[in-house]
């Protein structure tokens, strides 16, 4: 059943517009009677039926509330250095599915792509649009936020994990050889997770320094070299598996 999230808190009858308003009639081509699912902006989730249809807006009443949060118990933040097009694509859409919160492009010295500020501009729209539609897809109900392209000094002087809430930032590390993902999460027991994930090229010396100056644990994620778009997915499945709900 299609999966709708709606800027507002669901009450007995709701008014949608905008980009979904014009899928449901122009491409699914909805007609009155029909249901979808719809997740409100406190994660409230309800079927709600289409009851009439203007221009631009289809106005629904609610059927039933459902209980049916599935959300990560744990906050989950990945940071990765920018892949060529196709595999950022790839890891934003997996990364929604693993249950990230939010998804932060970082451009780093051996990133093999570039962007001016008008393409970073299109990249992170077009990053967005896959998140939303990943998450409507598998079910979330919660949007993922994809922000702006940051380089890597910047996104370091960010307190992502500075705040009130307990909070782990591993990267992992393709020289590190000792520290394993697994090893790092059992010894914690925090309640945000901040994952670092290199570019194709891998972190630089100095970068890699930086990381660990801003309070980053390096790991490693085996004894194999992995592709980044991969190192992505096992090592957002491997915080999920111990910390999360993956596999629960």
């Amino acid at each position: 059943m299609r999966r709708l999230f709606y800027k507002g808190i669901l009450a007995d009858t709701i008014e949608i517009g905008g980009a979904d308003a014009h899928h449901l009639m122009h491409v699914m081509r909805a007609e009155p009677g029909q249901k979808v699912i719809v997740v409100d902006d406190e994660n409230q989730v309800a079927r709600m039926e289409m009851t009439a249809f203007t221009s631009d807006t289809v106005t629904m009443k609610l059927v039933e509330r459902l209980d049916a949060d599935t959300e990560s118990p744990i906050r989950l933040v990945l940071a990765v250095c920018l892949l060529k097009a196709d595999k950022m694509d790839f890891v934003v859409q997996k990364a929604v599915e693993l249950g990230v919160n939010c998804i932060v492009p970082v451009a780093s010295h051996n990133c093999v792509v570039r962007y001016d500020s008008k393409k970073a501009a299109q990249r992170q729209q077009r990053w967005q649009k896959i998140a939303d539609e990943a998450a409507k897809q598998c079910g979330r109900t919660a949007l993922v936020e994809v922000r702006p392209i940051e380089p890597l000094q910047k996104f370091l002087c960010h307190a992502w994990y500075e705040d009130d809430m307990d909070s782990e930032f591993l990267f992992c590390y393709e020289n590190e050889q000792n520290v394993s993902v697994r090893e790092c999460l059992q010894r914690t027991t925090s309640e945000r997770y901040l994952l670092l994930i290199g570019p194709e090229g891998g972190f630089t010396l100095e970068e890699a320094e930086a990381v660990i100056k801003a309070g980053g644990q390096s790991v490693t994620l085996g004894p194999r070299i992995l592709r980044a778009e991969t190192a992505a997915i096992a090592g957002l499945s491997i915080v999920q598996f111990e910390k999360g709900d993956l596999g629960s």
